[in-house]
């Protein structure tokens, strides 16, 4: 008995999964469009999910920031406006500033190096993947940035924001939020903490993020 709960529990929990991924892939994409209400019935058919599973799902991306609450609790998918773009890329502008100081400063450096290059070597690749892919990489390029200074705070801070930095990244559509991927840009910033100068890292990553968030609400 106890071996069949442990089966069930996985096979929700990666339905579960496999729906969050699903809705965040069509919540980047523009699939379902900003401001649309969600639906449970007609999402659980079209996910072939029953609604308890859904709603453990859109709990998750309402905490993501993916989806805001209306009236009465109703979900729609979350809009964000020109400031809260700006406001979203100032402070990832301050954590990854933060983080980009921190690596500079570290003994082992050289380690750090090779991980970054790991990272742009991913986003390489997936140049030709899907859109979820490549907002994946990106992703995990600055979530590394984060999660190399050893700094747990500074990664849960940055990693409370996902949700939010999903949603601007194609703020002003897909052409816009590809040239905000560019692996150009983001090797730009592992040079930069490449030479140890913890103020050429900060200004890097400022003007990084002050660029990209221009680009989009341009």
């Amino acid at each position: 008995m106890a071996g069949a709960l442990t089966l069930l529990g996985l096979e929700k929990k990666s339905l579960r999964e496999q729906a969050l991924s699903a809705l965040r892939t069509a919540i980047t994409s523009g699939e379902l469009a900003p401001g649309r209400h969600l639906v449970e019935t007609e999402l659980s058919e079209m996910l072939q999910i029953s609604r308890g599973t859904l709603r453990e799902a859109l709990r998750q991306l309402e905490q993501e920031g993916l989806l805001s609450a209306g009236p009465r609790g109703r979900l729609s998918v979350r809009h964000l406006d020109e400031k809260e773009i700006k406001d979203i890329f100032a402070v990832r502008a301050a954590l990854e500033s933060l983080a980009a100081r921190t690596l500079c400063e570290l003994p082992d450096r050289d380690r750090v190096i090779e991980s970054l290059h790991q990272a742009i070597d991913a986003m390489d690749a997936a140049r030709d993947a899907s859109l979820e892919e490549r907002i994946e990489t990106d992703m995990e390029f600055h979530r590394s940035l984060c999660r190399l200074t050893g700094n747990e705070t500074l990664l849960h801070s940055w990693t409370s924001l996902e949700g939010s930095i999903r949603m601007s990244i194609m703020f002003g559509g897909l052409e816009k939020g590809v040239t905000n991927m560019s692996v150009l840009r983001h090797r730009d910033i592992v040079t930069a903490i490449e030479t140890g100068d913890a103020a050429l890292a900060r200004k890097t990553i400022r003007e990084h993020m002050d660029s990209a968030a221009d680009n989009l609400v341009a």
